[in-house]
């Protein structure tokens, strides 16, 4: 439960996480939002689109604080465009019951906003609040200091590549171990154990034989619609990471590509990062129409270590999404 002034005074019924927002069997009047992540806008545009009034506070300049500012920017502007109030550079201060109606009660949340640089309070009223700005892991239930389990300092269970804790024989997959904390993480986590577990049972086995999370790639899409995905590094990650190599970057709208245009959402953008000298591709990012399918196949051509260059001169079905992938490099610089 989080720590907010007031809190306790609600019918808890109307004070949500990312759980039981889908055990509503209504639709609320008025829901807010607080945390404009990933989990965060996902319920923000479905409960939206299912008629109630939404708006989200949001303590970062941006939404999504992890993706790059333009790609942020769009995604605002698609919520907007759906109806959704966000507050940026906000944060609750207080809240407080103020009617009950014959659906329920409503509140008064009372927000603090620093934008622009100027700090006002204003005051915002729902019937539900949802709060999404992360969750903190229970591992304390666990005691894992009785068997010699190292947490770090937010609670997580510290795991090596090979998924091994601090105790020998005990292992650690999923969320338990820290973000990422995606289904198909877990999934892969269990793969590398299963694989060590069942090829390499022996103690003695060498290392360098070892299934490991070291290098694999993390991808992730939000299901917003349309949807955000991500492969690889952000143009802010690959420029601090190889300060030396010259990095490109091409972003080109979701109105240049001929499917999203037959479909009629053109909403969006993709962004690629790219290496200018080898052609190699460090990052993708597509905010559109069936971006994590685009975004899957960007994520093949990097694994399989193809370039640019390759996709530029590939020949894509028409119409399809793929076929983008003839005309995003043109905008590299």
């Amino acid at each position: 439960m989080p720590k907010l002034e007031g809190i306790e005074k609600l019918d808890q019924k109307v004070v949500l996480d990312s759980t039981s927002i889908q055990e509503l069997d209504i639709v609320p009047e008025s829901l807010v939002v607080v945390g404009g992540g990933y989990v965060g806008v996902e319920f923000a545009q479905l409960i939206r689109r299912l008629g109630a009034k939404v708006t989200i506070l949001q303590r970062g300049k941006q939404l999504l604080p992890r993706e790059d500012p333009e790609i942020s920017s769009s995604l605002l502007d698609i919520l907007t465009q759906d109806g959704i109030k966000v507050h940026l550079e906000s944060s609750a201060a207080s809240i407080s019951p103020s009617t009950t109606t014959t659906d329920g009660q409503s509140f008064s949340l009372e927000i603090q906003t620093a934008a622009a640089g100027q700090e006002k309070k204003q005051q915002v009223t729902g019937t539900h609040i949802l709060f999404a700005a992360g969750r903190v892991p229970n591992t304390d239930s666990l005691n894992p200091a009785a068997a010699g389990i190292k947490v770090n300092q937010k609670g997580y269970i510290v795991a090596n590549e090979f998924l091994e804790t601090t105790t020998p024989s005990i292992y650690a997959l999923g969320d338990v171990k820290g973000p990422p904390a995606f289904t198909h993480i877990s999934y892969d986590d269990f793969r590398i154990i299963r694989g060590n577990f069942l090829s390499s049972p022996s103690p003695t086995t060498s290392t360098a034989s070892k299934l490991s999370t070291k290098g694999r790639q993390v991808p992730y899409v939000v299901y917003t619609d349309p949807q955000l995905a991500h492969i690889g590094l952000h143009e802010a990650e690959a420029r601090a990471q190889f300060p030396s190599r010259n990095i490109k970057v091409a972003k080109m709208p979701m109105s240049y590509v001929a499917r999203a245009l037959e479909t009629d959402e053109s909403r969006g953008l993709m962004k690629a990062v790219v290496d200018g000298d080898s052609g190699e591709i460090l990052g993708f990012t597509c905010l559109g129409m069936e971006g994590g399918e685009l975004m899957a196949v960007v994520q093949m051509a990097m694994m399989g270590g193809v370039g640019y260059q390759r996709l530029a001169d590939a020949v894509w079905a028409h119409p399809s999404l793929a076929e983008s992938l003839n005309n995003v490099w043109g905008f590299l610089e």
